[in-house]
């Protein structure tokens, strides 16, 4: 095993893939690709820079260290959704490609088996599965969106480089096996990210509690659940009379 060295992680994952049939899937893979492989090449970092590993529906990137993360945030929020839609645009919208995308970096180290190993590969692949990430790209009509860890905003998009806006990113809190953590999704307002986490932990309504009180029909007379019996139509009230007698 390689010791692990500190890169760049970009994650990209095709939103339903499993859904499609083998054709869909590998015309999917093939634009999964030519979507990666430009917006990598106009955030200028070419294929020397980078090590991707192939996932089935996803793609894992790992890019060095001295190209430029605020250039490739840019790219992200530009040029990916551009060649999304100008690619999608040309095909039948139920093969269209929707694509999830996590940016992230840490230490990863690569096995003798060509694997990746490392806890902030980890910590990538948590966001890109997560709920409020999925639920982002349900709510939109857009084809992508975007996830930076807190580390990545907190170090490049807080400090608003150039095509970037923080104030587009929202503060998401993702539950994960290792504990709670902080991401930041791209135009997701903090009113949708509230009601994400609200319905995600919302409680389960108990099904006993949610079945009508069941009535009994003898003769066509209808015995309700709250006193008094309906016979074609009328309703009697027998709740008054002993009111009555009481006083």
């Amino acid at each position: 095993m390689t010791d692990p060295m500190y890169r760049t992680i970009l994650l990209f994952d095709i939103e339903q893939f499993g859904s499609r049939d083998d054709v869909e899937q590998a015309f999917l893979r093939r634009l999964l690709y030519e979507v990666v492989d430009a917006t990598l090449l106009a955030a200028g970092i070419d294929e020397s820079a980078r090590l991707r590993a192939d996932r089935g529906d996803s793609v894992m990137e790992l890019i060095d260290v001295q190209a430029s993360v605020p250039a490739l945030v840019k790219t992200l929020l530009t040029e990916a959704p551009a060649l999304l839609h100008s690619k999608n645009r040309l095909i039948a919208s139920s093969a269209r490609m929707r694509l999830r995308m996590v940016l992230s970096a840490g230490y990863v180290a690569v096995d003798e088996l060509d694997g990746w190993v490392g806890s902030d590969l980890n910590h990538a692949v948590r966001l890109l599965n997560s709920d409020p990430l999925r639920d982002a790209l349900k709510q939109r009509d857009d084809h992508s969106v975007l996830c930076v860890s807190d580390g990545i905003y907190t170090g490049v998009v807080r400090h608003g480089p150039l095509g970037v806006r923080p104030d587009e990113f929202c503060r998401v809190t993702v539950e994960t096996k290792e504990g709670p953590t902080v991401a930041w999704v791209h135009g997701v307002s903090d009113a949708d990210a509230s009601r994400a986490a609200t319905e995600n932990s919302a409680p389960v309504a108990d099904p006993a509690l949610s079945v009508p009180a069941a009535t009994t029909h003898v003769h066509g007379d209808q015995y309700g659940v709250s006193g008094g019996t309906v016979h074609g139509g009328q309703r009697f009230d027998f709740t008054r009379r002993e009111r009555e007698e009481r006083r």
